[in-house]
Parts: structure tokens; sequence; C-alpha cells
């Protein structure tokens, strides 16, 4: 249980720091980080989540082989986590800020 709990909770923070910050995971300082540098950041925090979740369940059980429609689900539920910061970066935030 614990264990769901943390992987969702860390996929809502994941799927939104790429379009709250303006930094480059994290470390780097840019001027303007564009929408492909976002959606880059984005896709390997996807796949860093997905490592994190293999570990997890490597400790409660066996893992499971996953086929595609399982990454198809999870991407675009990782999507779906994500509109909240796509919508405050693009549609509520002025520009400039």
């Amino acid at each position: 249980m614990f264990e769901t709990i943390l992987i969702c909770t860390l996929a809502a923070v994941a799927a939104n720091v790429p379009f709250v910050t303006g930094r480059l995971f994290g470390l780097l300082s840019l001027a303007r980080k564009h929408f492909g540098w976002q959606l880059l950041e984005w896709l390997v925090y996807y796949l860093l989540l997905l490592g994190v979740a293999r570990l997890l369940e490597g400790r409660v059980s066996d893992v499971h082989p996953q086929n595609w429609q399982f990454y198809a689900t999870t991407l675009a539920l990782f999507v779906v986590l994500a509109w909240p910061g796509f919508v405050w970066r693009y549609f509520w935030r002025k520009p400039g800020i």
C-alpha cells in the first residue's frame, strides 16, 4: 500500500516539475526554457519513475513482464498528471514571469 501511494505522489510531482521550474533538471539555469527542453525533461522523469516503480515492485514480489499496452497506459496517465503544470505555465502565467 505504501509503495502505491509513494509512486502516485512521485508521479504527480515529477509530471509537473518541468513546467513549474525554469531550471533544466533542477541544475542548469536557462534564460528561457522552451517547450522542447520541458518535453525532454518530462520524458526523462517518466523513465526514472518507471525505474523506481520497477525497483519497488522487485522488493515486494517478482517483477511481472510488461507489454506495450502497459507503457502506453502509464504514459497517458503521466500526460494527464502533467496537465495542471502545463496549464499553469502556458495559460495562467503572465509572459515574462
